[in-house]
């Protein structure tokens, strides 16, 4: 492959779509932070709004495996509240992207009966989250600031 003149004119514009693309890359980390951010934040905060309904639903509607009812309820919302945030700052982003990842795994498996297109939204969280726990929260994320701090001391 050392001498093929006849790639060379291909090469360099596909390094530079290449890098392109690679400059796009934070961008997009932070996009998939602040969509699943949101999708989880606004479904605690929905919780929250009325608890007594939120308890009667995972008490009657959700079977969350080896939790209580009302463990579940608790932990479940605390998580969507809290993780959502520490993902969109890109504080502890794996981190948060895998506990995450357990409550979207937990919420399909709690519901006995899913729409197609609820699941597909699960699906497609799942995915994002997938990414955002095995390449981090980019760049542009609070953990790429701490890091060297972190690795100092």
């Amino acid at each position: 492959m050392a001498n093929t003149p006849f790639l060379t004119p291909l090469l360099s514009p596909w390094s530079r779509l290449v890098a392109g693309f690679e400059a796009l890359q934070p961008l997009a980390q932070l996009a998939a932070r602040f969509y699943v951010a949101q999708a989880f934040f606004l479904s605690g905060l929905t919780k929250i709004n009325d608890w007594d309904t939120t308890l009667a639903l995972f008490a009657d509607e959700y079977k969350v495996p080896l939790l209580s009812p009302t463990l579940a309820a608790y932990a479940g919302t605390a998580g969507e509240l809290v993780l959502p945030v520490l993902l969109l700052l890109g504080l502890a982003g794996r981190f948060a992207a895998l506990g995450l990842s357990v409550l979207n795994v937990v919420a399909v498996i709690s519901l006995s009966e899913i729409a197609p297109a609820a699941l597909q939204q699960h699906v497609f969280w799942g995915s994002l989250l997938l990414a955002l726990v095995l390449w981090g929260a980019g760049r542009w994320s609070l953990d790429r600031v701490l890091e060297p701090r972190l690795m100092r001391a």
